[in-house]
């Protein structure tokens, strides 16, 4: 599944540098009640010889540079962006390179309240930078600063009435809480039950799965759509009979091949027309892209947009370890399928149009063809030990890997943004 569509961005050069210093980065969605991202939160590390703790001096200088070196923007798509900061970025006003429309400046706990830091906080608050509080300590001498923070954030099993009183006591516009470490639907509803509407977790891509559910007709129909694909030319009166008999997929596939992200000259009006403009490895990932957002269309964006990631990821990685780069693109691609579905994996691992180490690969296997989706999944945590293991074990390099998730990075963003 090659393809030679570059990145929808203008700085891929000042994107390549970014990579090639071996910025390493964990970017976690903040989402609300509507499952939608609020803003993510940046893990920086500067890489596998320098394993860094969150909120050291060294990550909050290299946070610094990465976005003096190319902004933020691009990893957030213009959401608020969440820094851990250190008392020297913050009191030396080292923090003044990041935007304060787009940045939440976090405050861990271990910072202590002095004056000088109230101080700090309040002269950056003023030039419009919104503050978020770390594992707030909810003492009455904590109140100043509490007073003008715009979030705090808390494990949601340490929240209730005594901090719902302390903020009460705050005035009209407490600081918005934001449940951290959500994991599950069950920390999700108490979250929400205690009045908490930001959370932070891997939840979402774990909704409440339906074990005795079949999978639904119409996404067989897209299954066996995304298994036409794969066939070697492709049979496109085939093809197009097949999304033809789903208006709302040949909708989306129409407005995708329209779009800029594509860049075909011409008006396309009819799926046959798609496939003879933009050509075969083209079509295959401009159906893929409308299938994946038809698949997730009841669920949270943002696991689609982790899923193009994802699938972006795999296949430019594939290389790297002689793996098929198409396989790669449709295991990234597959693997939030249950989430967007609500099914367990292996009741939809034998619709998959795949062959039996990827099927086992998407059910967890830890065979080599789930290598790069392992240390994807490691990666989106913040786990730079896992990272530095993976690559490791399977002999992969931790700069290239970075380059190619920074490039995923911008071209999933602009992927979401055509389908929306």
């Amino acid at each position: 599944m090659a393809t030679n569509l570059q990145p929808a961005v203008e700085s891929l050069s000042a994107l390549e540098h970014w990579a090639g210093e071996m910025r390493y980065v964990a970017r976690q969605p903040i989402m609300n009640l509507r499952g939608h991202v609020h803003g993510y939160e940046l893990l920086f590390r500067g890489g596998p010889e320098a394993a860094l703790r969150e909120g050291s001096d060294m990550a909050a200088r290299t946070m610094l540079d990465n976005a003096v070196i190319f902004g933020l923007e691009w990893l957030t798509n213009g959401l608020p962006a969440f820094i851990r900061c250190t008392a020297e970025s913050l009191t030396e006003d080292l923090v003044l390179v990041l935007s304060p429309e787009k940045t939440v400046l976090e405050l861990p706990a271990e910072l202590g309240l002095t004056p000088r830091l109230l101080e700090c906080c309040r002269k950056l608050k003023s030039r419009g930078y919104s503050l978020a509080l770390e594992d707030f300590s909810w003492r009455a001498e904590m109140r100043p600063l509490a007073a003008i923070a715009d979030y705090i954030r808390v494990e949601s099993s340490r929240f209730g009435e005594v901090e719902r009183q302390y903020l009460r006591c705050l005035g009209s516009a407490p600081p918005a809480v934001i449940a951290k470490r959500v994991e599950t639907q069950e920390q999700f509803k108490q979250a929400r039950g205690e009045g908490i509407s930001l959370f932070q977790g891997g939840f979402f891509c774990h909704p409440v799965i339906l074990k005795k559910r079949k999978v639904p007709a119409n996404r067989l129909l897209h299954f066996e759509i995304v298994q036409q694909l794969h066939h070697d030319p492709i049979d496109i009166r085939h093809v197009s009979q097949l999304v033809q008999r789903d208006a709302s997929l040949t909708f989306r596939l129409l407005r995708l091949v329209n779009s800029p992200l594509y860049a075909i000259q011409q008006e396309v009006r009819s799926i046959e027309s798609a496939i003879f403009l933009a050509g075969e490895d083209v079509f295959r990932r401009i159906v893929s892209l409308a299938v994946l957002s038809e698949l997730n269309s009841e669920q949270s964006p943002e696991i689609l947009h982790m899923a193009l990631l994802r699938a972006r990821f795999c296949e430019l990685a594939a290389g790297l370890c002689e793996l098929d780069s198409s396989e790669q693109y449709l295991l990234g691609m597959l693997s939030l399928v249950p989430a967007m579905l609500r099914l367990p994996m292996e009741e939809l691992t034998p619709s998959l149009p795949l062959r039996a180490e990827i099927c086992e690969a998407l059910q967890g296997t830890e065979n080599r063809e789930r290598s790069l989706l392992a240390w994807l999944e490691c990666e989106e945590r913040g786990d730079w030990d896992g990272c530095d293991h993976l690559c490791e074990a399977n002999g992969l390099s931790q700069q290239q890997l970075a380059k190619c998730y920074a490039e995923s990075a911008v071209w999933a963003a602009a992927a979401v943004r055509s389908t929306v």
